[in-house]
């Protein structure tokens, strides 16, 4: 009986493995070939055994040769073998699988990282569970395809969409537009189909959605940084919002793929109220490879994005009209169309409502409100607490955004700036933190940046129309420095902000991007040139990551030095209090816990007690006190100057 099953097992097994290795056959398709019409270069020579004829089409880009199999069938194996003396012209090919005659629904099975030999067949496994009618070779881009044989192995079989493949270990986006139409406008929308493939190959999305250009400069570029619209809101790789729009970010400049996912992780450690969520992805338009981008939310207005109050076309009388708001101090304000100039010259954008919806009274609220804004940080009393600027703006994300910015290095802090106001409150708050290509160390403007003597945004670095003077005016006051300095030392010694453990980030995502870097770089071949801004060139990708982590060990010492340490009150940095003084009186806020205060003078004298719960003040004379905090059993002092 054993003899019986095991003879059984092993004719199962040996015709199962016969059936994976079946060759396929099917009916040749292709794109328009290179001489239509003559019976040359068909795509019934990619199939015909024969090394010397080949199959090239008549458009340089987006072109391919296929078969339909009549039936869905697995893949198990593909090979190939180019153009004689055309090698070259199949790195970077792509394999794809479809359901749909016009491969709307492709989905990448395999990339070709290595020139093949010719006159031979190069084989490579595919892994993948799902069941394919249409299968294709695409050629990489101005290839023409120059294939000589093709061909495709595996079962008949619908399968199960339990596991794709993952060209180089990241999520793919894979996107096809409708005829294969490249995206060649930031102002209209193609419409086309995308597949998110995620989770090592266990999950796929799939979505009907519209895609156009993105950016400002980095859309001039070569490699192009695309937004998506989906058909339906829709939760993408776990990111927090559920939503339609969603941007490709190119990363183009940036040889290390990372500076702007690096950003949000320093972000997310200083606590600011919304990080833009991203992840690196292999992206493909219509079966060509385009590289690694970073898949990540739009600014927008919406829970787990912007969280403010959403404004309707009705809301044009007070308090709906009080918020919220989106806005961003732009640089290329002039080229959208909801869009105004400061009194004092800044240009701001408003971004929410948007174009489409946004109404006069809205538009003029908020242009109003933020020349409030304006006007109380040039004012004379500008750090009264009541009149001048902290009554309209909150300093504590005006302060993170700015040690952000200076902590990694971006010269566009102040080239581009969002802030935004709800309907619950009178304050402007600053962020989320944005576009960091030219960060870390990626600026021949501001290289070395750690020779500078002051602040990036106070010298060399890029700021729209008056906004220098606008940061240079809030770092005047001591009371912000004194905030500056709690913010710094709570990030130091509570939040990650230190060199081992930004190292450790640079060092994770180095190690998921590295085989994605390599095709990237094969498609974009520029690690021994200089682009955009480029201070010096590695001329390796592991070379343009140790470029990151050298200026990180030295910006966190700089920084360290500029702002200081409060070394004594780092345990007491969980209360989050903020303590300064302003026109006779010293304020305390943001205590998340009592707090015991206790004021000396600089005789030791006590002269004033109160026990802070939130916000409070206590006036006093001019002079210069002790103030001591206690939280338990945690003991915090700082020294403070009523002026």
């Amino acid at each position: 009986m054993k003899r019986t099953l095991h003879l059984f097992l092993f004719i199962f097994v040996f015709y199962s493995g016969l059936a994976a290795q079946n060759l396929l056959g099917g009916t040749p398709i292709s794109s328009t070939p290179h001489n239509y019409g003559s019976g040359l270069n068909v795509a019934s020579h990619a199939f015909d055994g024969d090394y010397s004829t080949f199959f090239a089409s008549y458009e340089r880009t987006y072109t391919w040769v296929g078969l339909d199999l009549g039936s869905p069938h697995i893949i198990t194996k593909v090979a190939f073998s180019p153009r004689i003396a055309h090698e070259y012209r199949l790195l970077l090919g792509v394999i794809e699988g479809s359901n749909r005659s016009d491969f709307l629904d492709a989905v990448p099975l395999h990339i070709i990282d290595v020139a093949p030999r010719a006159n031979t067949m190069t084989e490579a496994t595919i892994d993948c569970s799902k069941g394919f009618r249409y299968v294709r070779y695409v050629g990489p881009n101005d290839a023409r395809c120059n294939i000589a044989e093709l061909k495709f192995f595996g079962y008949a079989s619908v399968g199960d969409d339990s596991h794709y493949p993952l060209v180089a270990d990241l999520p793919v986006v894979s996107i096809h537009t409708a005829d294969a139409t490249d995206v060649t406008s930031k102002e209209y929308y193609l419409e086309g189909f995308v597949s998110f493939i995620s989770d090592g190959g266990s999950q796929i999305f799939t979505s009907v959605t519209e895609i156009k250009g993105r950016g400002n400069y980095s859309w001039g570029l070569p490699k192009k940084p695309y937004k998506l619209k989906l058909e339906k809101s829709t939760q993408l790789l776990d990111f927090p919002a559920k939503a339609k729009k969603w941007t490709l970010i190119n990363n183009y400049g940036d040889k290390t793929l990372m500076r702007n996912l690096l950003a949000f992780e320093i972000s997310k450690r200083f606590g600011m109220a919304y990080t833009p969520a991203g992840k690196p992805v292999d992206v493909f338009l219509n079966g060509e490879y385009k590289g690694c981008y970073q898949l990540c939310d739009q600014i927008d207005v919406r829970p787990g994005r912007v969280d403010v109050v959403e404004m309707k076309k009705k809301d044009i009388a007070l308090p709906q009209l009080s918020g919220g708001y989106l806005i961003e101090i732009d640089a290329y304000a002039d080229r959208g169309n909801s869009w105004f100039t400061s009194s004092r010259g800044m240009p701001v954008t408003i971004k929410s409502p948007d174009d489409d919806d946004i109404k006069y009274e809205q538009s003029s609220y908020i242009k109003n409100y933020f020349n409030q804004l304006e006007a109380a940080v040039f004012s004379y009393q500008y750090t009264n607490p009541s009149t001048g600027y902290r009554s309209l703006l909150d300093i504590d994300s005006f302060l993170k955004h700015f040690i952000i910015g200076e902590l990694t290095g971006n010269t566009d802090t102040y080239w581009s700036v969002y802030m935004y106001k709800d309907r619950e409150s009178d304050k402007f708050f600053t962020g989320p933190a944005w576009d960091f290509d030219l960060a870390f160390e990626n600026d021949n403007r501001t290289f070395p940046i750690n020779n500078l003597s002051d602040y990036i945004c106070l010298t060399k670095g890029s700021a729209v129309n008056n906004m220098r003077n606008f940061v240079k005016r809030i770092l005047s006051d001591d009371n912000a420095q004194n905030d500056l300095e709690r913010i710094w030392t709570r990030a130091r010694y509570h939040d990650g902000v230190t060199a081992d453990e930004l190292l450790e980030v640079v060092e994770d995502y180095s190690a998921k991007i590295t085989n994605s870097a390599h095709l990237n770089f094969l498609r974009w071949p520029i690690l021994n040139q200089y682009v955009h801004q480029n201070p010096r060139i590695a001329g390796s990708y592991a070379g343009e990551v140790d470029f990151v982590k050298e200026y990180i060990r030295q910006r966190i010492d700089w920084l360290d030095n500029k702002i200081g340490l409060n070394a004594d009150g780092i345990e007491q940095m969980d209360s989050k209090g903020s303590v300064y003084a302003a026109y006779g009186e010293i304020h305390f806020e943001n205590f998340s816990t009592p707090s015991d205060i206790h004021i000396y003078d600089m005789l030791g004298r006590l002269v004033a007690t109160r026990l802070v719960n939130s916000i409070d003040q206590i006036k006093m004379h001019s002079g210069l006190y002790i103030v001591k905090m206690q939280t338990g059993s945690i003991t915090y002092t700082q020294k403070v100057l009523v002026p």
